[in-house]
């Protein structure tokens, strides 16, 4: 039995989608939320927190998606923490691209806030429970 998803970090450099995001995820679907708005926040931030999984914004100034994805597998405590891809790029082969790189699934942008939380609990619950 996979234990439910408590912790979510999200690392969105948007301050509209942050708010909307956080509240989908808290609100909504009653998880834990810690909001960073750069990739650099994300790896200060992620090791405290310790999160379950991470929804991590493709483009991003400075350090973008796939560089954090990098980043956050070179640290003890993310290297095996799912990282989901929220962006608008989800032509087939950016998405194979993504995949590629590790993460365990893309949500599109614009995602709708009411099922945000259920879609990420999917991909929680399909990434800790191989084979099913």
């Amino acid at each position: 039995m996979t234990k439910p998803l408590e912790r979510v970090l999200l690392v969105e450099d948007e301050p509209d989608i942050q708010a909307v995001a956080r509240l989908a995820l808290e609100a909504v679907g009653g998880l834990q939320v810690e909001v960073c708005g750069s990739g650099e926040a994300a790896l200060s931030a992620a090791p405290a927190f310790e999160p379950e999984l991470v929804l991590l914004d493709v483009m991003m100034p400075g350090m973008d998606g796939p560089a954090t994805l990098r980043a956050l597998r070179s640290l003890p405590e993310t290297a095996r923490t799912p990282v989901v891809f929220m962006t608008a790029k989800v032509q087939p082969q950016e998405v194979a691209a993504f995949l590629a790189l590790g993460a365990a699934d893309v949500i599109p942008k614009p995602f709708d806030p009411m099922t945000l939380a259920d879609t990420v609990r999917k991909i929680w619950a399909g990434h800790a429970t191989p084979g099913e």
